[in-house]
C-alpha cells in the first residue's frame, strides 16, 4: 500500500466517528460471511478479534465489526460477490465512496456498505502478497504461504493464525487487544508462542508481551 493518501474522500468528524458503532451494528457474523464467500477461489480468512474467538472455539466478547483478509489481487472476486452493495475505501480517518484504483492502492481497508441503510457489514483487508505467499504489511520481509497461515474451524470457517492476529494487535495494545492476548495465550502451542515471540522481537522489539511469552 502507498504511504501517501490520495486527494478526496471525506474526513470523518468526531460525531461521525462516534456514530460508527451504530453503523456497524448490523455487521455479519463469521458464519454469515463464510456462507457468502463459499467457493471463492482467492484464499481468504477471518482476521482480528473474531479470528481469535474462532481459534478458541467460542465467542469471548462483543465485536463491533468483522474483518476478513484477502490477497489484494483477489479483491475483485470478493467485490463481485456483493452486487447491490458498495465498498468504501478507508484510511487515516477518511472514507472514499466508490474508491478509484489509486485510493485502493493507498489504503488496505474496504468497508462493505448497504446503500439502503448506510450501515457497514464487513471490513475487507486487501493484503500485499506474491502469488500464493502472504506478505506482512508491517514488515515485508515476513512472508508465509497462505496454506500455512489460514486455519479452519470444525465447520470450515477460515481464520488467520492466532500468532499473526496478535502480532497486528501488538502495535496499539488497546484494552481489548490486551484482553485478547491474555485470553488467547493459554491456548497457544509452544510453537505458536515461539513464532509470536520471534515476530514481536522483529517488528516490535522490547514489546511487553515478550515477557509473558
Amino acid at each position: 500500500m502507498s504511504e501517501q493518501l490520495p486527494d478526496g474522500g471525506a474526513e470523518l468528524s468526531a460525531a461521525e466517528i462516534e456514530a460508527l458503532d451504530a453503523r456497524w451494528s448490523s455487521a455479519w457474523t463469521p458464519g454469515e460471511v463464510a456462507r457468502r464467500l463459499v467457493g471463492l477461489d482467492a484464499p481468504w480468512c477471518v482476521a482480528a478479534g473474531w479470528a481469535l474467538d474462532l481459534f478458541r472455539g467460542r465467542q469471548t466478547r462483543a465485536h463491533g465489526d468483522i474483518e476478513v483478509a484477502v490477497p489484494a489481487a483477489g479483491f475483485p472476486e470478493v467485490r463481485d460477490r456483493f452486487p447491490g452493495y458498495h465498498f468504501d475505501g478507508v484510511g487515516s480517518g477518511r472514507i472514499w465512496e466508490s474508491p478509484t484504483p489509486e485510493v485502493l492502492a493507498a489504503v488496505h481497508q474496504t468497508w462493505l456498505r448497504d446503500p439502503a441503510t448506510g450501515n457497514y457489514l464487513l471490513d475487507v483487508f486487501r493484503e500485499p502478497h506474491d502469488g500464493d505467499t502472504w506478505i506482512c504489511r508491517r514488515d515485508e520481509t515476513i512472508r508465509l504461504p497462505y496454506r500455512d497461515i489460514i486455519h479452519r474451524t470444525p465447520d470450515g470457517i477460515p481464520y488467520l493464525a492466532p500468532e499473526l492476529v496478535l502480532l497486528f494487535k501488538a502495535k496499539h495494545a488497546r484494552p481489548k487487544d490486551q484482553a485478547d492476548f491474555h485470553g488467547t495465550l493459554p491456548y497457544l502451542t509452544p510453537g505458536q508462542r515461539g513464532t509470536l515471540a520471534s515476530l514481536l522481537t522483529q517488528v516490535h522489539p522490547g514489546h511487553p508481551w515478550l515477557t509473558d511469552l
